[in-house]
């Protein structure tokens, strides 16, 4: 049996201003935005064009949801992205002003800085060692 995990929701504030800070400051590509209702989108962000791994944007629908924006995973990183060229990206971030919690560090598994996202999410993003 082969099982993959091919897509995690993301509560949200709102749609727009979360496909806004992903496409234009992280590069994403929007892959799919969906009107289901007059409140509800089915909006799906990926890294790369290729991936098969989607990023669902969930508006949050109530006070509960609310709470969660930001804080997914009680302030631990809550999502790891792979990169082929770590610098790269780290520049394109600090001229796109994504807010870097920890700076460009080589680890035994490779070269990792950590970002967060405009809700406060953290991320970790990785050169794996060659």
């Amino acid at each position: 049996m082969k099982r993959d995990i091919f897509q995690i929701a993301l509560v949200v504030k709102n749609y727009d201003e979360a496909i806004n800070f992903y496409i234009d400051k992280l590069n994403f590509h929007l892959i799919e935005d969906t009107k289901l209702s007059e409140t509800k989108r089915w909006v799906r962000i990926a890294p790369s064009k290729e991936s098969t791994f989607t990023l669902l944007l969930a508006q949050a629908g109530n006070e509960e949801q609310e709470k969660s924006i930001g804080n997914q995973t009680g302030g631990r990183v809550f999502l790891f992205m792979y990169t082929n060229d770590l610098n790269r990206e780290y520049e394109l971030f600090k001229q796109n002003d994504v807010k870097i919690i920890r700076e460009p560090s080589e680890e035994e598994f490779g070269k990792v800085f950590v970002f967060a996202d405009l809700y406060g999410n953290l991320w970790d993003l990785i050169e794996p060692k060659r």
